[in-house]
């Protein structure tokens, strides 16, 4: 593969959010009076936005008012952790630096609320030169349309064909698909190879800089 620039997801791709996401969720959960959930249950329910974790979290709850209410509480107890927890996987700050060396032009897509998806990247990722930073926007729909990436490319002045596309669920390989870009996924985020195979990834990695090779 070559490539021209890189889109990075952000949670379980740049970002090892899985704590902080879980707890914030399980907190909003026992507050609305529902179980909560070990913390490996999240990597199967983050993903696909807010809304979409919620309704796997609290399932079989499908009154729409009783989920809305755990969205805004889930929303308050996470900006209350500020991403304590959250770091960037093992090998992540070596590749963005490489990748600067290079001169490759980055950005970063996520499903995550746009104002914590760009938080999270200055108090994290302040350090790199991101072109574009995108987290979920009114009036824009979430991966896997893919309208964003394609948005993203238009930012990034490369040609979707010439873009890496970098995640680690079906959701991402399957948003890079549909936008014309290339797809690798990354196992050591929150899905397993095979969903990412499943879902279209052309090459899958188990450590950062393997991105570069090849």
């Amino acid at each position: 593969m070559r490539f021209q620039a890189v889109i990075f997801d952000l949670d379980g791709t740049l970002a090892d959010s899985l704590r902080d996401l879980g707890e914030a969720m399980n907190r909003a959960l026992a507050d609305a009076g529902r179980p909560t959930h070990p913390l490996e249950d999240y990597r199967r329910f983050v993903g696909e936005g807010v809304d979409v974790m919620v309704a796997r979290a609290a399932a079989p709850e499908s009154r729409p008012e009783v989920l809305r209410g755990i969205v805004d509480a889930y929303r308050q107890h996470y900006a209350r952790i500020d991403h304590e927890h959250t770091r960037p996987y093992e090998g992540v700050p070596e590749l963005l630096d490489a990748l600067t060396a290079r001169r490759v032009p980055m950005a970063v897509l996520s499903n995550k609320r746009d104002d914590f998806t760009r938080l999270l990247v200055r108090q994290r990722f302040g350090r790199w030169r991101f072109v574009e930073v995108r987290g979920e926007r009114e009036g824009v729909p979430r991966k896997p349309d893919p309208t964003a990436a394609l948005e993203v490319a238009l930012a990034l002045n490369v040609l979707p064909a010439n873009i890496c596309f970098v995640g680690d669920t079906a959701v991402d390989m399957t948003t890079a698909t549909r936008a014309g870009m290339q797809r690798v996924g990354c196992l050591w985020g929150f899905r397993d190879r095979d969903e990412l195979e499943g879902a279209g990834a052309q090459r899958v990695i188990s450590r950062p800089l393997e991105l570069l090779d090849g």
